[in-house]
């Protein structure tokens, strides 16, 4: 834990589970907010800081992926989120990944893992908040502190998921990376999960950030392997 204290959130409805989890994380140095419902959530999103939100999939007044929705449509959008769902079925997990959830925790949650997890998606969020690292490749200026990816000094608008996935490959820049260290670094999948969410925000990227060769600069696919950007 660093100087910092960070608040999590959990939107949890089985009160008994919810102090349980109140008392793990404050054991472990945390502060923590407790909601009980959605519209206890939405209510008080706006005035009540928490750096990151463990979400029940389901809940009694809508479900995980609406709150998840929710939450990347607002002005938090790029609050983390971690989801707890009582289901290990790999469509629910992947479901809510590529609803933008950081992580996942299959309930009943044990202490150790839930911890670890909470850990490492506030250590990265830290990461991006501490520095101003700033990664230059003309035209495009990836900015880690803001979170955002500049052409030309114009901000691109992307979800967080986006974001991390060009961070990512523009950091590894003329590599391959492969279809499962994406899964397991940005999405955080074991890399034997089948899912074409990647190919769709692989091609959502080449998009918006103009990766077909007219910035220079090419998104592509390389077949059996995975995906490289390399400049033209």
């Amino acid at each position: 834990m660093s100087a910092v204290t960070w608040s999590v959130g959990c939107l949890e409805d089985d009160q008994d589970q919810a102090e349980l989890l109140r008392l793990w994380l404050e054991h472990a140095g945390y502060a923590c907010a407790l909601f009980s419902n959605a519209t206890d959530f939405r209510r008080r999103l706006g005035s009540e800081a928490v750096d990151l939100l463990l979400l029940d999939r389901s809940l009694p007044d809508a479900s995980g992926i609406d709150v998840l929705t929710f939450i990347r449509q607002s002005s938090n959008a790029s609050l983390p989120v971690i989801f707890l769902t009582a289901s290990g079925d790999e469509s629910d997990i992947v479901e809510g990944l590529a609803a933008g959830a950081d992580d996942y925790v299959v309930k009943p949650p044990k202490q150790g893992e839930l911890l670890a997890r909470v850990a490492a998606v506030l250590r990265r969020r830290g990461a991006d908040q501490d520095g101003s690292d700033v990664l230059e490749m003309p035209p495009y200026r990836l900015d880690s502190q803001r979170r955002q990816i500049l052409i030309d000094s114009v901000s691109v608008e992307l979800t967080q998921r986006e974001y991390e996935l060009a961070n990512y490959l523009f950091r590894r820049q003329g590599r391959i990376v492969s279809r499962d260290a994406l899964l397991e670094n940005v999405w955080n999948l074991a890399g034997d999960v089948t899912t074409r969410t990647v190919d769709t925000h692989i091609s959502r990227l080449r998009k918006k950030l103009g990766l077909s060769g007219e910035n220079g600069w090419r998104l592509t696919a390389v077949y059996q392997h995975g995906y490289r950007i390399e400049q033209i």
